[in-house]
């Protein structure tokens, strides 16, 4: 079962139109919620009046921050946490001061959307304008401060050391000095967010339904936040139409909604426009980076040396997570022997940042790679020969970079063959043919370039994720988890690990998830973690329920356990195919037989929880062969390529679909992507005519092969994937930018590469 492909269990009910999303559902007298959001990006709130609002037909409620009462004024931290860095404080509603356009500032509850419009108009919000600090640069230099107490503008710096890198530069053949930007993000789920709240009627339970992918962080911050014990509090996340990071954190909204429904005895539901998501939900990416590389002459790597700034927004809500994955990250697939970098997070007027696909790693990756084929130019190597000098090597695997992960373990790479895998990379692109490609197309108004991009990633960050496997009478199995998905596939993956261990057939098997009454802890889906963290979880319990069944099955059979064996849901004896019974049956004879005793429980059933000792490594390489045409700047994306190591790849199929799904995404970085503001903090792109993401006919097709390497962090072999797809696209697309137009003395030093900054680039 596992290594195969069957389809997706949850595709039939989603493709006909019976998947149930927040804005599907309905409870009798439902109220609507709507946020007054504010127009300044940095002011003192001098003024917020609801009482024209809380006077019109229909309004319920209109609360503006001296109305939250008991609510707490703050966002709490969950699991009883603290924040790293400086002291700050995100407020449920602004009271004294706004930071960022688009900040809730006051909340208004009506029976109808028509009266909600009409509400939110009649709140009136006066502003005292403070000095802007539209980009972290702007906000180091400047006497303004975002947060109370703090000394500069600086959230808290990451820091990473290796080795000597100062003189072992002094002794390099090259060394190139560049800076470089990656650009701000949004994640653009087709779905918005949203939140529906209402008390249970029979338990007295407040249920929270939200499109998040945090159900147990979002009980807990709720209940912090109303003063709840967490038992009265349950989230239940129904279908998701799209996560990629930024539906992780808990946000205002959800606690307003929430405490609306607490307050008023009603069913509050608030949906988010795509305006407000844009604006509102969380951004990533933003660095700035000055780095140099020292190459020998042979154009192996002596040392890299680096520095980067981080907007993080108004508040620091990653704390050191995504600089420090940057820090770790950039090194990548090579042999590094001396290396310092030092993130430092900066708060600005903007959105929040939070924690976009792969979460730190492309921004370290487009460094890197940018690094590396400047380096192989000015060495007159091919860009493909310079990496292939410079990969650790199998040999020398677990390799050790000498840096220390965000989870206090020292950095291992698990097994794997960089430079076959990359061979591999070369062959399915056909990378030799394109530069005969490139060379007949040389000098001409229509120019080839290639671009390669490698990285080593960090995948499936613990601390833990558990599962509940459960052998139904009818037979049926049930598969109870902590993680949510977001369209990732998890009802095929982890029905396939349950019921390869456990010998169910695999339509039998169910898996259920978004319910914290269900199960009773989880981490949460993000960091490529769910298959590398839930899935042995779910093989080690659906072991434990296997070896209870033989137990059972051997007094029912008249057999030692050690003779049985479960197929496809069928239990019988080795070697005697007729003496069976269903697993069902089994089940059924489970709840009295005595076999069970020693076990201290009765039933086929099972809970156990795995803790991975550290993340594991997983290698990839992308490819893209572009077309520019120097006159008019336009860039066509004309073929790409994608080699991922998986581990073991659960489901063949599904890896391949993310690994695609996560390029489009990188190259959509590359090639369009970017969130702007103006220097007054205002958001330009708040629209999708502003905000530009790739097209299905600007794509070609996106072939995958996957080199799989079994990782030794779990007994599966699972190396994370989610957000692999992610990393190397934008790298990957500047270098073959530059690639055909670098004879004209162009470099490509930011991200998204447009016609414009194309056209900039050339007349530089």
């Amino acid at each position: 079962m596992i290594g195969s492909s069957p389809r997706r269990k949850e595709d039939q009910r989603l493709l006909t139109g019976h998947g149930r999303y927040v804005d599907d559902l309905a409870r009798d007298g439902t109220l609507f919620l709507g946020v007054v959001r504010s127009t300044e990006a940095h002011a003192r709130l001098t003024k917020v009046a609801t009482a024209p609002a809380r006077a019109l037909p229909g309004v319920a409620l209109a609360w503006s921050a001296a109305d939250l009462g008991p609510v707490a004024p703050n966002m709490p931290t969950a699991y009883g946490g603290a924040q790293k860095g400086r002291a700050w404080a995100q407020p449920v509603l602004a009271r004294d001061v706004v930071r960022h356009v688009g900040e809730p500032v006051a909340v208004v509850v009506a029976e109808s959307a028509y009266q909600l419009a009409d509400a939110l108009d009649a709140v009136t919000v006066g502003y005292e304008p403070l000095p802007a600090l539209p980009t972290a640069e702007s906000s180091l230099a400047s006497g303004a401060r975002l947060h109370e107490g703090w000394p500069d503008n600086t959230a808290i710096v990451a820091r990473g050391a290796v080795g000597d890198p100062e003189r072992a530069m002094a002794g390099a053949h090259l060394v190139v000095r560049e800076r470089l930007r990656h650009p701000r993000l949004s994640a653009v789920p087709i779905e918005t967010r949203g939140v529906l709240a209402y008390r249970d009627r029979s338990s007295g339970v407040l249920v929270v339904s939200s499109s998040t992918q945090s159900p147990y962080t979002l009980r807990d911050v709720v209940a912090a936040a109303l003063g709840l014990p967490v038992e009265e509090v349950r989230v239940i996340v129904p279908d998701v139409g799209g996560g990629f990071g930024p539906k992780g954190p808990i946000y205002p909204e959800e606690i307003l909604v929430a405490a609306a429904a607490h307050r008023l005895g009603r069913p509050v539901k608030w949906i988010e426009s795509r305006r407000e998501n844009l604006a509102c939900m969380g951004h990533d990416r933003e660095q700035r980076h000055e780095a140099r590389i020292g190459f020998a002459r042979d154009g192996t790597i002596v040392a890299v040396d680096a520095a980067f700034v981080a907007d993080v927004g108004a508040y620091p809500l990653q704390g050191d997570g995504l600089t420090a994955n940057t820090v770790n990250h950039l090194p990548g697939p090579y042999r590094v022997p001396h290396y310092r970098n030092t993130g430092t997070s900066v708060v600005t007027t903007k959105n929040l940042n939070a924690a976009y696909r792969a979460a730190g790693r492309p921004e370290a990756v487009f460094v890197m790679e940018r690094l590396m084929d400047i380096g192989a130019r000015r060495l007159g190597l091919d860009p493909a020969e310079l990496r292939r000098r410079n990969f650790v090597r199998p040999s020398e695997m677990p390799y050790r970079p000498g840096l220390t992960y965000k989870d206090g373990v020292a950095m291992t790479y698990d097994p794997g063959d960089f430079p076959a895998a990359f061979e591999r990379a070369l062959a399915l692109f056909g990378y030799d043919a394109w530069r005969r490609r490139q060379k007949a197309s040389a000098g001409g108004t229509r120019r080839i370039g290639v671009g390669l991009a490698c990285y080593a990633q960090g995948t499936g960050l613990g601390p833990y994720e558990g599962a509940t496997v459960r052998v139904d009478p009818s037979g049926k199995v049930y598969v109870y988890i902590g993680v949510t998905a977001q369209g990732q596939g998890h009802a095929t993956t982890l029905a396939q690990i349950a019921a390869a261990e456990l010998g169910a057939a695999w339509e039998d098997v169910q898996v259920n998830t978004g319910d914290t009454a269900m199960f009773p802890f989880g981490m949460g889906t993000g960091g490529s973690r769910v298959a590398a963290n839930s899935g042995p979880a779910v093989a080690q319990t659906a072991r434990e329920v296997r070896e209870r069944a033989t137990r059972v099955a051997a007094e029912i059979l008249e057999c030692a356990p050690e003779d049985v064996r479960i197929e496809q849901s069928r239990v019988h004896v080795v070697g005697m195919p007729h003496r069976a019974v269903s697993l069902g049956k089994v089940a059924h004879a489970a709840v009295k037989s005595k076999a069970l005793k020693a076990t201290g429980e009765p039933g086929l059933h099972a809970c156990t929880y795995f803790y991975p000792d550290t993340v594991t490594w997983a290698f990839g390489t992308q490819a893209a062969a572009v077309e520019v045409d120097v006159e008019t700047c336009e860039i066509r994306l004309l073929a790409y390529a994608i080699v991922h190591d998986p581990g073991r790849a659960i489901n063949p199929m599904i890896v391949e679909a993310q690994l695609q799904g996560g390029a489009a995404q990188g190259i959509g970085a590359g090639l369009m992507e970017e969130v702007v503001y103006d220097g007054s903090g205002q958001l330009l792109t708040g629209s999708l005519m502003d905000y530009a993401i790739p097209k299905a006919d600007q794509l070609p097709a996106l072939a995958v092969v996957l080199d799989e390497h079994p990782s030794t962090i779990n007994a599966l072999g699972i190396k994370g994937v989610g957000e692999s797809g992610a990393i190397p696209g934008a790298a990957a697309i500047a270098n073959a930018v530059e690639d055909a137009v670098a004879d004209l003395g162009a470099t490509i030093r930011e991200v998204p590469v447009t016609p414009a900054r194309l056209f900039a680039a050339l007349a530089r």
